[in-house]
C-alpha cells in the first residue's frame, strides 16, 4: 500500500522547476529578492502533505533576501519632495495674491519708490515718462474693446443712460461740499475735489461687475461713453465746482486738448488696430490679464513721478492730516455708493417695480458698481496740463491715489455675494 501511496504521490506532484518556480516567482509589486510567507504552503496540494514534503527543502532554494524595509529612500525621497511642495505651497498665494490685486499694488509700490528715491522719478520726468502712461493705458483700452459687448448694452439702455448722467452730471455737485473742508495743505481737498468730476473707472468698475455677477456689457457701455463725452464734460465741471470754488480760472481750451491727444486718440488708435486686425484682437482676447497689468503699471508710472518730484513737501505733511485726507476719500466713496443705491432704488419704484429694467439685479449691479467710482488716468491726464494753478500737482495726485485704492478695495466688499444681494433686483 506504501508503493501506491508514493506512486500517486510522484504523479500528482509538479516538476522540481515547477516547484522551485512556484516558490520563487518575483512578483511585480515586490522587489526582486521579497521572500513570500511560509504560509503559501498552506496552498500546496494535499497529495504533497502526503509525501511529507517537508517545506524547509523548498525554502532553501529561496535566495536570501534582508528584510524589506518601506519606510526606508521612498521616506528620503518623499522628505524632499516635501520640502519643495511646501516652498511651492508657500509661494503660490503670493503670486495669486499678487496676480489678483496688481493694480492696488503697482500704484502703492509707486507711491512707495518715489518717496524712497526720488531721484529716479525726478529723471523719468525728465524724459516725458509720465505722459507715456496716460496714452499707453487708453491704446489698451481701445484695443480689449469689443463691440460685441457694447452692442449687447442696447437691451439695458434707461439703466445706462442714468448712469452716464450720474457719473458726469449728478456726483460732481458734491465736490462743492469737499470744498467747504479746512485742511492744510488744501490741495488734499482740492485734489479730491477734482477726482469728484471725473468719469467712471476703465477697468475696475466693469471687473468688478463681471465678480458680482451683473451686467458687464453694460458696464463696459457706461465705462466707454461717459469718458468718451468727459473729454467735452469734466472741463465744464472743473470749472463750474472747483475753479470758481478756488477762485482760479481753468485753462479750458489747454485742458480740452490735452484730453483729446491723451484720452481720444489713444483710445481710437487702439479699436482701429482691434478692428483692422483679427490677429491683433485674437491675441489680446488670449491674453487680457496681461495687458490689463500692462496697464496698471502704465498707471503707476504718474503717481510715481509726481511723488517724487513733491517729496520735500510731502514730507513737511503730518501723517494725521494724511491720514484725515484718506478717510475723506473713503467717505466720498460711501457718499457715492449710498446715492446710486437710493436712486436705483427710486427709478425702479417709479418705473414699474419688479417689472422695472432698474430692477433687475445685473443691470442694478452695473450701475451701483460703475457709477460710484472715479478714474485716476483721466485726473491725471488734466492736472499735467494746468501746472501749478490748483497747486502742487504732487499734492493734488497723492490722495487722488488713495482714494483709487480706497475704492478698489471698498467695491471688491461691495461685490461679493453677500453684499450684492441687497441691491435692488426683480
Amino acid at each position: 500500500m506504501s508503493d501506491i501511496t508514493r506512486s500517486l504521490t510522484l504523479t500528482l506532484l509538479p516538476p522540481t522547476a515547477t516547484i522551485s518556480s512556484y516558490f520563487c516567482r518575483p512578483n511585480l509589486h515586490f522587489p526582486p529578492n521579497y521572500t513570500k510567507p511560509s504560509t503559501t504552503f498552506r496552498c500546496l496540494p494535499s497529495a504533497v502533505k502526503v509525501a511529507n514534503f517537508v517545506p524547509t527543502s523548498c525554502v532553501a532554494l529561496r535566495p536570501k533576501c534582508s528584510p524589506v524595509r518601506a519606510s526606508g529612500q521612498p521616506q528620503q525621497m518623499g522628505g524632499s519632495g516635501s520640502r519643495g511642495t511646501n516652498g511651492l505651497s508657500l509661494v503660490q498665494p503670493i503670486l495669486r495674491f499678487a496676480g489678483n490685486n496688481l493694480l492696488p499694488l503697482a500704484l502703492v509700490s509707486a507711491v512707495g519708490l518715489g518717496l524712497a528715491y526720488p531721484s529716479l522719478g525726478c529723471a523719468a520726468d525728465k524724459y516725458n515718462l509720465s505722459k507715456l502712461g496716460p496714452f499707453g493705458i487708453f491704446i489698451i483700452s481701445g484695443l480689449m474693446l469689443r463691440s460685441e459687448e457694447i452692442i449687447a448694452a442696447v437691451e439695458a439702455f434707461p439703466v445706462g443712460l442714468f448712469g452716464i448722467v450720474s457719473i458726469l452730471f449728478l456726483t460732481p455737485y458734491f465736490s462743492r461740499i469737499i470744498l467747504q473742508i479746512q485742511l492744510q495743505p488744501q490741495e488734499f481737498i482740492t485734489g479730491l475735489a477734482m477726482f469728484n468730476c471725473m468719469p467712471t473707472t476703465l477697468s475696475s468698475g466693469v471687473a468688478l461687475t463681471q465678480l458680482a455677477g451683473g451686467n458687464s456689457a453694460l458696464a463696459l457701455a457706461m465705462t466707454v461713453i461717459s469718458n468718451m463725452l468727459g473729454i467735452f464734460i469734466v472741463p465744464l465741471s472743473l470749472k463750474k465746482f472747483v475753479a470758481d470754488g478756488v477762485g482760479m480760472t481753468l485753462p479750458t481750451q489747454q485742458l480740452f486738448k490735452s484730453l483729446v491727444l491723451t484720452i481720444l486718440i489713444p483710445l481710437l488708435l487702439g479699436k482701429v488696430l482691434r478692428e483692422s486686425f483679427k490677429d491683433v484682437a485674437d491675441f489680446v482676447d488670449r491674453n487680457r490679464k496681461l495687458f490689463s497689468g500692462i496697464s496698471a503699471l502704465f498707471l503707476s508710472l504718474v503717481p510715481w513721478t509726481q511723488v517724487s518730484k513733491s517729496k520735500s513737501l510731502l514730507l513737511t505733511v503730518k501723517p494725521t492730516v494724511f491720514l484725515v485726507a484718506i478717510g475723506l476719500g473713503t467717505l466720498l466713496h460711501l457718499t457715492l455708493l449710498i446715492f446710486n443705491i437710493v436712486a436705483v432704488s427710486a427709478l425702479s419704484a417709479i418705473s414699474g417695480g419688479r417689472k422695472s429694467t432698474f430692477s433687475r439685479k445685473e443691470n442694478a449691479s452695473a450701475l451701483i458698481l460703475v457709477a460710484s467710482q472715479k478714474t485716476l488716468p483721466v485726473m491725471v491726464a488734466v492736472i499735467q496740463p494746468l501746472g501749478n494753478a490748483f497747486g502742487e500737482p504732487g499734492l493734488l495726485v497723492l490722495p487722488c491715489v488713495a482714494a483709487h485704492l480706497n475704492q478698489v478695495v471698498l467695491f471688491s466688499f461691495s461685490c461679493s455675494e453677500n453684499n450684492v444681494s441687497n441691491f435692488p433686483q426683480s
